[in-house]
């Protein structure tokens, strides 16, 4: 039996190329801690986490501390005992952002080291229901674009082969927003999609407003209306919308999830496999999903989430928003407007290592006792 004998951890700051606003807030740093799992085989699996300009430290802090100790000496096969096992040693700060973050850096890791060493791609591994996915872009839309702006990116992105672009929404009055994408859906048409992102910013009477001047524009969806931590509200205002609610990026746990499904309060659902802590609880997630006949279409994380979307049957959309083209040799794969999996063995993330080791602001290697 092979077991854990070493664990990597590194940290780099990824700096978008272009600026990133939405209506709460502006993404200007992706702090990404980088976990390397080694076995006694001479296997060697690379998982990754991020967080959007705060609390990388405290991430890698409980990777160091606590997490990749207990690593040492396991059977790295067993990755859902393991999963298990972490969350429990940190059940006094879980549910949360941070225990999730650390955890999906090893999960990752493990999967990307057992596709390796099954020679297996992870999108079949997880499942290989497709080949492709489509894709939308949310890098033109973004809060601080003009209207003008807004217009030239989504007819830009439909030429070349997107079929669908999100603007971000949560201006001052809502007439705002309604002439922001009323002029973009006069120019790009009735057949190509226009997503939404309030981005957490409305509260309850200002979202069943906002959903209704969204259904007149046949929106494709209306993401992040609420505070993620209201169910209660999202219950109410499915009640009042005809556009679909889309909720998933600021929750942690699956059965955060599941009180949504339940509640009939999300019917596009958009884990992202870092902060719910892990492509295991990810494919719950997804699967879960997929019994109350819902959609996923995840949040950012292109890179990972396109072999997971093409593992399960209910994946509609993927994210267009690159960030690792400075540690990767290759991009992800894009042919007329669909991500396209890796077949190399793996996560299909091609990593440079070199540049990743110019980049690090930080790390540590925890290792088995001589």
């Amino acid at each position: 039996m092979a077991t854990i004998t070493r664990v990597e951890i590194k940290m780099i700051d990824l700096v978008p190329k272009i600026t990133r606003t939405d209506a709460i807030q502006s993404f200007v740093s992706q702090e990404t801690p980088i976990v390397i799992v080694h076995d006694s085989d001479g296997a060697v699996g690379t998982g990754y986490t991020y967080t959007i300009g705060t609390g990388g430290p405290a991430v890698v802090s409980l990777l160091e501390r606590t997490l990749a100790p207990a690593l040492i000496g396991k059977d790295p096969s067993r990755y859902e005992q393991i999963w298990r096992d972490l969350l429990f040693l940190t059940h006094a700060t879980a549910v949360g952002a941070i225990t999730s973050l650390a955890l999906a850096a090893i999960d990752t890791a493990l999967w990307d080291l057992n596709c390796r060493k099954n020679n297996q791609p992870l999108w079949k591994a997880a499942g290989g229901v497709r080949d492709s996915i489509r894709l939308y872009t949310t890098e033109g839309g973004w809060m601080y674009f003009s209207e003008e702006q807004l217009v030239e990116n989504a007819l830009e992105a439909k030429e070349q082969g997107f079929k669908g672009s999100k603007i971000k929404i949560g201006s001052e009055h809502i007439a705002l927003d309604r002439r922001r994408l009323a002029a973009v859906r006069d120019a790009v048409g009735d057949e190509y999609e226009i997503m939404t992102d309030a981005n957490q910013s409305y509260d309850l009477s200002q979202a069943i407003r906002a959903a209704g001047m969204l259904d007149e524009l046949d929106i494709a969806w209306f993401e992040e209306p609420m505070p993620a931590d209201d169910i209660g509200a999202h219950v109410e205002l499915s009640h009042h919308s005809g556009v679909p609610i889309a909720v998933g990026e600021s929750m942690y746990s699956p059965s955060q999830f599941k009180d949504y499904l339940q509640l009939g309060a999300a019917s596009i659902v958009q884990v992202d496999v870092a902060r719910v802590g892990g492509i295991t609880p990810w494919l719950k997630v997804a699967h879960m999903a997929e019994c109350f006949n819902v959609a996923v279409c995840p949040h950012f994380l292109m890179e990972l989430h396109l072999p997971l979307i093409c593992a399960v049957p209910n994946a509609k959309w993927l994210e267009y928003i690159p960030q690792l083209e400075s540690v990767t040799r290759s991009g992800m794969q894009v042919v007329d407007g669909k991500g396209v999996p890796s077949n190399d063995p793996g996560l299909g993330i091609d990593w440079d290592l070199d540049a990743i080791a110019r980049m690090v602001v930080v790390q540590h290697d925890i290792r088995e006792a001589a």
